[in-house]
């Protein structure tokens, strides 16, 4: 009888002794926490998929158990799993599954690859750019109609710019607009000719035929691809930029199908147009039947999203004040006083935003502009008079241009702000030439930001290509850090030095404040006992290397749920 005893007793410790032990230790590293202290410390002990314990490397070690697996990071750098707060993945992993879309950079570069098209296509056939934005090319400088014509006389061409483009006289022409009247297509002052710039309202009207969609296996495929490279770059959640329910359920089926690598919390954006009815939103909602944060780890419903205004990059982008005279000929804007575009009145928006919030939705839209900004701002600040927002976590997607007074009334709603570091790294030197000083003083003001005590989620509103650097526009993470810490542009130009921020605000960016803005501030975002182990052991420190090598960076070892997805 005491032999069973001391058996079972023997038994009952090594079961106690087992939940204590580590199904994985790294050590003998940097493990950047992110909790509230910024602790730093060397060792990091994972179990059943979460954080069991931090601590110095001789802490961390006693945690061995018999299958426990044991990594030696070799002093290298461990930071909680990269959060991309804007990317559009679906598109982006579609965008080169036939063939590589070119990486240009001037004007002479896009006018030989669209001759080489010519080459290699029928006449009548179209030359497309699935995103292209003429104001990143090194130039500066709008293509004129003769140009786009003289190297494609035959092939109808469009340049897509998403709220803007380009088209040459062959597609004007086989689309019946040459003659038309149709607003959105822009015309010389001089001759009352087309200029063969063309606004979004302009796109549906064009000859193109629609293409072949991948069948269901090939999206899945090229998904799986696409979230593949995100892990590359320490990626481990994203926010879907917006779309539609067809898209949350790609998202599902790859989770169903245990292929999903990454936490997805996926915008919607509903069908609506001005002018609309409260109860047609009210019955839109109730048809969906679910919610911001429904889902599960994986995948959740994120926020309800609309479309408020332009672009930057196209002119129509609607801001405080004119855009001016300097912006005529980059943008062929006739009126210097044009503001740009806004889809919604302030009231449409104290409507929307009231539904959306009453029906337990996150709302958010797409702002580009100064003038956008401040009319979301007032249309809060009403809603806020009825109905408490603060901790609703409302956010506004892109803003770039921020005053005092807008940071001020974002601070006392409680409101996000969803950037895209790259936008300044790759847009200021445009917006610097064609804005007055006080519009472009208030663009992507960090520091300002940081310092009233606004949480900025960091994205990159990638869209297409699959290269992290190359892309339109690049998911880099650590090239985003780079330009918010050393405040430089592409041209190497530095606007505002004063709103740099520091790498540990940055970081901070595209983890923990990203997380907060999905409400998921207490499964991840930060290495802490109880959350997923998501994290990226980086092939650089992030806080203590040469600045310059802070865009180099790419993670050696990415972890989601203590599982290795990528390994290099």
């Amino acid at each position: 009888m005491r032999i069973i005893y001391l058996l079972l007793l023997c038994f009952l410790n090594a079961t106690c002794s087992d939940k204590q032990n580590a199904d994985i230790i790294l050590h003998n590293g940097k493990v950047i926490t992110v909790d509230l202290k910024s602790s730093i410390v060397e060792a990091i002990a994972i179990k059943d998929g979460k954080i069991l314990a931090l601590g110095s490397s001789a802490e961390i070690l006693k945690l061995t158990g018999q299958s426990t697996q044991i990594i030696d990071l070799k002093g290298k750098t461990v930071v909680p799993g990269l959060i991309d707060a804007h990317a559009h993945p679906i598109q982006a992993s579609q965008s080169e599954y036939t063939e590589k879309i070119p990486d240009l950079h001037s004007i002479n570069e896009l006018l030989q690859w669209i001759h080489s098209q010519t080459q290699v296509k029928q006449p009548g056939e179209w030359i497309i750019h699935p995103k292209f934005f003429i104001t990143r090319m090194h130039d500066m400088r709008q293509l004129t109609l003769r140009e786009l014509d003289s190297v494609s006389p035959k092939h109808p061409v469009f340049l897509d710019g998403s709220f803007g483009g380009m088209v040459n006289t062959v597609a004007l022409k086989i689309s019946g607009l040459w003659d038309s009247n149709q607003p959105g297509l822009l015309r010389s002052n001089k001759n009352n000719q087309p200029l063969g710039l063309i606004q979004r309202s302009i796109f549906p009207l064009l000859a193109i035929k629609k293409t072949e969609k991948l069948n269901p296996d090939q999206e899945m495929n090229a998904l799986i691809n696409m979230f593949g490279l995100y892990n590359q770059m320490g990626i481990t959640s994203i926010y879907s930029g917006g779309g539609d329910s067809s898209e949350l359920g790609l998202y599902e089926k790859l989770m169903r199908n245990d292929k999903l690598t990454m936490r997805v919390f996926h915008n919607m954006i509903f069908p609506v147009k001005s002018p609309f009815t409260d109860s047609a939103i009210q019955n839109m909602l109730s048809s969906f039947k679910r919610k911001t944060g429904d889902g599960n780890t994986m995948v959740k419903v994120g926020a309800f999203k609309i479309m408020l205004d332009g672009g930057v990059l196209t002119g129509t982008a609607y801001l405080r004040k004119g855009w001016g005279e300097k912006a005529g000929p980059i943008y062929g804007i006739n009126n210097p006083e044009y503001r740009g575009n806004i889809l919604y009145s302030q009231n449409e928006l104290k409507r929307l935003i009231s539904i959306a919030a009453k029906n337990g939705w996150k709302f958010s839209a797409h702002v580009t502009g100064g003038g956008a900004v401040d009319t979301l701002l007032a249309a809060f600040e009403e809603v806020s008079k009825s109905f408490n927002i603060s901790g609703r976590r409302f956010s506004i997607i892109h803003g770039n241009f921020y005053t005092t007074e807008a940071i001020q009334k974002m601070v006392t709603l409680g409101i996000y702000a969803d950037m895209q570091p790259a936008w300044y790294l790759k847009d200021a030197d445009l917006l610097h030439q064609v804005l007055d000083e006080e519009q472009f003083n208030t663009f992507h003001p960090y520091q300002s930001l940081l310092k009233r005590g606004v949480t900025i989620n960091g994205g990159s509103d990638h869209m297409v290509k699959l290269d992290p650097n190359e892309s339109i526009n690049p998911y880099n993470p650590f090239l985003a850090i780079w330009a918010m810490v050393t405040r430089r542009t592409e041209r190497g130009s530095v606007y505002l030095p004063e709103e740099a921020v520091s790498r540990e605000d940055a970081l901070r960016m595209y983890t923990i404040n990203n997380a907060r803005g999905s409400f998921e501030e207490n499964i991840k975002g930060s290495l802490e006992p109880g959350k997923f182990a998501d994290m990226a052991v980086l092939s650089e420190d992030l806080l203590t290397c040469p600045v310059d090598s802070i865009k180099q960076i790419r993670s050696v070892l990415t972890f989601l749920n203590g599982k290795i997805v990528y390994e290099r």
